[in-house]
């Protein structure tokens, strides 16, 4: 693994800073969901059943609100957005504990339509003070930060709420939240280069960015996060089944680690992988996993694979979306691929569930990675010989399985 490569990229003005304002950034909204979740369920008292709905409506907020988010930063800066998201976390964490489950589940919308876009952000930024040829290995380092993220947050909230209450967490994850655009207000990293910034800014229309390989790929990256969430509720599952749910956290956490580890790899290689290469691969040895039965540690096992190609398949993702358009559309487009991530999950939760139910664990590994992989072969047609932008950008070949970098053009 080429060692040097993560040197030169951390080595860059501001990059170690953002990726490390980036983790800590994104702890409090990873674990926000599950601080709202056990908040319904224990302080309210009011099931499951609430819970998912308060989650659902969660989620459609967080989709609609990412390209908006990211829109607004592209015309008017890092900062306004963030100043004016931390302003609405802080309204409505400041009364949620207080909040009946009517006025919760009402409001709690408009919590997730302005969620700080940090996510987004970070990739924006990255993308502006990374060079092109460093893509690769800055966005595998923030798939990896992700991913611990995800580690903490819940982890964190659920501990929270045992321990303290579950009104406390709330008042916690609230600060998290609001703090979280406070320091992306300060540290105000650049979402352009000092090329892009020379060559000007002008408003670019959808229609010269925002067509069918674009659109196709962003479909493909909702099948990635159905297949990963459904792949987490049927380890669950058959743990369950087997009478081993004691040992679901870790398992799920090796999980993780397999994913960061693969992105240390990614990251480090010198040349990337097309990520519909990498979303189908990721979903075909996802599928067999049901066979190995529910030992826990036969499971481990099997996911090695889809593991190690999780942070990879995200990240290159990432990269492929950034490079397909120009500087003036980067903060919308990542947006939009915040938006595909989150729609895949949402659709995956009940869609899984109802497999799950019907037909068993097995059936659901082998189901949600064919629909995985239907997701990257419809795809694939809209990207052989795709164009990118006409306003400037890349061009992705999935032929040549690479980025081809295409100069900047009026």
């Amino acid at each position: 693994m080429a060692f040097a490569s993560y040197r030169q990229v951390l080595g860059l003005p501001g990059v170690r800073t953002l990726l490390l304002v980036g983790l800590i950034a994104r702890i409090p909204l990873t674990g926000s969901g599950m601080a709202l979740t056990l908040h319904v369920v224990n302080g309210l008292e009011t099931g499951f059943f609430g819970a998912g709905m308060v989650g659902a409506i969660v989620l459609i907020g967080n989709a609609l609100g990412a390209p908006i988010a990211g829109r607004c930063i592209d015309r008017y800066g890092l900062r306004p957005v963030m100043a004016v998201t931390a302003i609405v976390q802080l309204l409505f964490w400041s009364f949620a504990p207080v909040m009946s489950f009517p006025v919760l589940a009402s409001t709690v919308f408009l919590a997730g339509l302005f969620a700080p876009p940090v996510f987004g952000a970070v990739r924006q930024c990255l993308a502006a003070m990374v060079p092109a040829d460093r893509y690769r290995t800055a966005f595998a380092l923030d798939s990896i930060g992700v991913d611990l993220a995800y580690m903490v947050g819940p982890a964190v909230a659920a501990a929270a709420a045992t321990a303290v209450s579950t009104t406390a967490t709330l008042y916690g994850t609230g600060v998290g939240l609001v703090g979280s655009g406070l320091v992306m207000y300060l540290l105000n990293p650049p979402i352009r280069s000092a090329e892009e910034q020379r060559a000007g800014d002008r408003p670019v229309p959808r229609r010269e960015w925002l067509g069918a390989g674009l659109a196709t790929l962003l479909g493909a990256v909702a099948g990635l996060t159905f297949v990963l969430t459904a792949t987490e509720l049927a380890i669950i599952a058959m743990l369950r089944g087997s009478g081993a749910t004691e040992w679901s956290g870790l398992v799920l956490a090796v999980w993780s680690a397999y994913s960061i580890m693969g992105g240390l790899i990614y990251g480090g290689m010198p040349r990337g992988l097309h990520p519909l290469l990498l979303i189908g691969a990721l979903s075909a040895v996802t599928a067999p996993i049901g066979l190995v039965g529910g030992e826990w540690w036969w499971i481990l096992l099997a996911l090695i694979p889809s593991g190690l190609l999780c942070a990879p398949a995200i990240s290159s993702s990432v990269d492929a979306v950034n490079r397909r358009v120009p500087a003036g559309a980067r903060g919308e487009a990542m947006g939009l691929h915040g938006m595909a991530l989150t729609i895949g999950g949402a659709l995956a939760a009940p869609a899984a569930g109802a497999m799950i139910d019907g037909f068993g664990p097995a059936i659901a590994f082998a189901l949600c990675g064919g629909i995985g992989l239907l997701c990257a072969f419809a795809a694939l047609p809209f990207q052989r010989g795709g164009h990118g932008p006409r306003a400037g950008g890349d061009r992705v070949d999935v032929a040549a399985g690479e980025q081809m970098e295409r100069p900047l053009s009026s």
